[in-house]
């Protein structure tokens, strides 16, 4: 592709070379391979079920660790708007029935007052149209009553982030999802100083209303907890942004210029790369319970904190003794067994390997950024899987995949789809310092054959849309990932406003 005049200046805005776009283009164009599949990931096959026993032995480790003055940070993806979640609401306002007409929209009005914003909304009812909510709807004003909710001259529901609606009730109150995920934090993350560091990616336009909603929110929080809270944002950089291309597979441009889009979650390691801390915790905004029912969550989150540290401990031990020099035939062994039982990755051709040649295996597989990730039943909802996948070594790990990653037309890797047992709820926590302290470089770790091309309609044209590797999925594709069975009640997502009635918001 020959840039035009005005194309450098783009750019150079975005900090994009013009080898990145090029190479974006030819994704674009070629599509990207399926993953091969070599099974499912079970229980007792990549995934581990912790007896009570095994799960109280790792919240000691991790309460021990706190206690150490280690950096905990917890990161929440909090950049989506929520209009996803009013959709039917959008729909029915600009439908041409003026009463509900489907299941969804009965329920949201049959139950209206159960949701944590009603009093809000009910306030603003009488501002805009001087009636209460009951009043609008014995009048059959459902629409008023709707778009009072939603649209920017009532509360703006549809136009704000989650972060910024009030999820759950509190004692004479209501609490947002971004204020549950700060007391949320105070309970498993709080550094032996009492300090809670929480990072929050958000979009430019929302920076100044979350920063005011935290600025209102900490004070009460860190009373009622007796904890410090240190909160962090960032923005999903420019030069993650991808370029959108036509059909024929030449560069989409509005008004001359080349048209980029957000090139999802996955973007977002750079963010993680900025990171300064000992141990990450990662979590979606929208899947957050009130602190009535947060027990569970509290309890699975120092679990998987406590493997994580008892894993890197090990593994940094045995990242010291491999570089002193190759180890006996009997530690290598040890090392071996632990890189295929702990980590659950095998290799067929480590029985041909010399001494020398193990030793630089193991070391190159166990010096790598470490996850440890929750698990849940499946039931139905919507999400990644985890799976054991073939590596480009030969070698097979396990793997966080989407359904986009899977080959649709291959019957062996669909069957595997259906007989996963587990999928993926984002409940993640990881290190991503080496055996001598000093941080990877995180972008080093991503699979960019792990993308995927999505088709969306912009101004009534079919673009093509070029989505990097997912945050969890093809980004962290070359980490050592431990996958730990957790309960389905630590995975309560947000994905319609009507899951705000579900018993686990409602508290």
């Amino acid at each position: 592709m020959n840039l035009q005049p005005n194309d450098q200046a783009t750019l150079n805005e975005k900090g994009i070379s013009a080898e990145k776009l090029q190479e974006e283009l030819r994704m674009l164009t070629e599509g990207f391979p399926f993953l091969k599949i070599y099974a499912p990931a079970t229980v007792g096959h990549g995934i581990s079920a912790l007896s009570p026993e095994m799960q109280q032995q790792s919240i000691d480790i991790w309460d021990k660790y706190l206690a150490q003055g280690h950096t905990i940070v917890k990161m929440v993806p909090a950049s989506g708007a929520a209009s996803r979640m009013f959709k039917d609401v959008f729909a029915f306002i600009n439908g041409k029935k003026n009463k509900p007409d489907n299941d969804f929209i009965k329920k949201f009005f049959d139950h209206i007052e159960e949701f944590a914003f009603f009093p809000r909304l009910n306030f603003t009812a009488l501002q805009l149209h001087g009636l209460s909510i009951d009043s609008l709807i014995k009048d059959k004003r459902f629409k008023d009553v709707a778009e009072t909710l939603i649209t920017a001259e009532g509360l703006n529901y549809g136009q704000l982030p989650k972060a910024l609606l009030q999820f759950h009730k509190v004692q004479g109150d209501a609490r947002t999802a971004i204020e549950e995920h700060l007391a949320e934090g105070a309970q498993y993350a709080a550094g032996k100083d009492g300090n809670v560091h929480v990072h929050f990616t958000v979009s430019e336009d929302h920076i100044p209303l979350v920063q005011a909603k935290i600025e209102e929110a900490k004070g009460v929080l860190e009373h009622k907890y007796g904890v410090n809270y240190d909160v962090t944002m960032s923005v999903q950089k420019p030069s993650t942004d991808t370029v959108a291309a036509n059909m024929d597979g030449t560069p989409y441009r509005e008004n001359g210029k080349l048209f980029f889009r957000p090139g999802g979650h996955g973007a977002l390691i750079e963010n993680l790369n900025d990171l300064n801390a000992d141990v990450v915790f990662i979590k979606n905004i929208d899947n957050v319970v009130p602190d009535s029912l947060r027990r569970p969550t509290i309890h699975f989150k120092k679990v998987i904190g406590g493997i994580l540290v008892s894993t890197k401990i090990k593994i940094d031990e045995y990242c010291h003794r491999l570089q002193k020099g190759t180890p006996t035939e009997k530690e290598l062994n040890e090392m071996l067994n632990f890189v295929r039982r702990v980590l659950c990755i095998t290799n067929d051709h480590c029985d041909q390997m010399t001494p020398d040649e193990k030793a630089s295996y193991i070391f190159a597989k166990l010096n790598r950024p470490l996850r440890v990730c929750g698990m849940v039943k499946n039931q139905g909802e919507p999400g990644g899987g985890p799976f054991l996948t073939y590596n480009p070594d030969g070698t097979v790990s396990p793997q966080i995949l989407e359904s986009t990653q899977i080959d649709p037309a291959n019957p062996e890797a669909m069957k595997m789809l259906k007989e996963a047992t587990h999928f993926n709820p984002v409940d993640l926590v990881c290190t991503t310092r080496d055996y001598k302290g000093n941080k990877f470089n995180l972008p080093d770790y991503v699979d960019k054959a792990t993308g995927f091309i999505s088709i969306k309609s912009r101004e009534g044209v079919e673009i093509k849309a070029l989505e990097l590797p997912g945050l969890w999925n093809g980004a962290m594709s070359d980490w050592n990932t431990i996958l730990v069975e957790v309960p389905i009640e630590t995975f309560n997502p947000v994905k319609t406003v009507n899951d705000l009635l579900r018993p686990a918001h409602q508290g």
